[in-house]
């Protein structure tokens, strides 16, 4: 790997994204029929850099800006919605390195094109005993899991206090049993199957965040990762939306009602649809960069991001998936008959989008949330 593979400029990360998001496009039924991406697609993405987005610098990662990220996944997803899931999912859970003892990061983190992906729900039972930790569990929702080197598992941990905390646990991918549980209506590609482990021992040094370890201090490391997680679904969902429009636009050019002489770009109700899915996509992306942007000034100046700025960026990302639904539902209905048939784009755009709106960092109750921090109402904000 050369040394420009090694540190690629923003620019080049773009640039990447967009060729990757080109090569991906044909290659979505693929990816569905398979219920996760191939390995070549994931290695491909590891090699351009975006499973170490998130990865503390002094290990080999680029630290990246969560904008320039975003602009990543949300290119990805225009080509291919399980791509640019994966690798948010990828980036993020690769910030988790910064949490654990140097000396185990490196070891995990041995190459750059190192994959960890995984789970923060503390669906396993740890117990650390004599310097190790035993860790029983099984977690859904793994995306990206089959293409990783590390399995993250969130687990309560118990350590022999008063009470079992909770911390995700990195367990190396070989000693993971994958369950053929995806079956789903939309971003099949994305391989999000259960999985678990029984009764496996590992050195407690593999707990993220365990016995005081706390990432650098630097601009990244201001975002907490659920404010990562979150903005890396709103990128998705903007991408597939971007999508649906521009696929409706092209084949409105020839698609022709039977019986009927006009295209589909004739009639004056697509002129409607197209203008209004037009600025509530634009207008939804502008406040979702903004809120990101603005955080973002604060982060490199060396200052924690404030509840104020994660209400803004959460309430942004939300709003983000509920306009890219309502964008691709439009664009959907407009395709009438030719949309629902299993080659069509847009099915698949309408399938994936729905899916985006099902996690929970941008389900309807972070609405209540930030509406509650706007009308200054106590409100849980753990996971903002």
């Amino acid at each position: 790997m050369t040394q420009t593979q090694m540190n690629p400029t923003n620019t080049e990360l773009l640039a990447a994204a967009a060729q990757l998001s080109n090569a991906f496009s044909g290659r979505a039924a693929e990816f569905d029929e398979a219920r996760r991406l191939s390995q070549d697609a994931s290695d491909a993405m590891a090699q351009a850099g975006f499973y170490r987005l998130f990865v503390p610098k002094h290990l080999g990662g680029l630290e990246a800006s969560p904008l320039v990220s975003a602009k990543i996944f949300e290119r990805l997803a225009q080509g291919n919605a399980a791509c640019g899931w994966v690798a948010f999912i990828a980036a993020t859970s690769g910030s988790t390195l910064g949490n654990i003892p140097e000396d185990t990061a490196r070891a995990i983190f041995s190459h750059p094109n190192t994959m960890v992906a995984g789970v923060f729900a503390p669906s396993g039972k740890a117990t650390v005993n004599a310097g190790e930790v035993t860790v029983d569990g099984r977690w859904q929702w793994g995306s990206g899991t089959q293409n990783a080197d590390w399995v993250l598992g969130g687990s309560l941990v118990d350590n022999g206090g008063d009470k079992p905390s909770q911390h995700m646990i990195l367990m190396p991918a070989q000693q993971v049993e994958f369950l053929d549980t995806w079956h789903v209506s939309g971003l099949q590609g994305t391989g999000s199957t259960d999985y678990e482990v029984k009764n496996l021992t590992l050195p407690d040094s593999h707990i993220v965040g365990y016995d005081g370890n706390r990432p650098p201090r630097t601009s990244l490391y201001q975002f907490p990762q659920f404010t990562l997680l979150a903005i890396g679904i709103g990128a998705v969902a903007l991408g597939i939306a971007r999508a649906a429009i521009d696929e409706l636009v092209r084949f409105a050019q020839s698609k022709k009602r039977i019986n009927s002489t006009t295209t589909l770009a004739d009639r004056a109700h697509s002129h409607l649809e197209v203008a209004r899915a037009e600025a509530a996509l634009r207008s939804a992306r502008a406040f979702y960069y903004q809120s990101i942007e603005a955080a973002w000034l604060v982060a490199e100046a060396g200052e924690k991001v404030s509840i104020d700025q994660r209400r803004d960026i959460r309430l942004a990302t939300t709003h983000a998936v509920e306009a890219s639904i309502k964008t691709v539902d439009a664009m959907y209905t407009l395709g009438g008959g030719s949309a629902v048939y299993a080659d069509s784009a847009l099915q698949r755009h309408f399938r994936d989008v729905h899916m985006t709106s099902q996690h929970i960092m941008v389900a309807p109750s972070t609405l209540e949330t930030v509406g509650r921090l706007y009308l200054g109402v106590e409100a849980q904000t753990a996971t903002l």
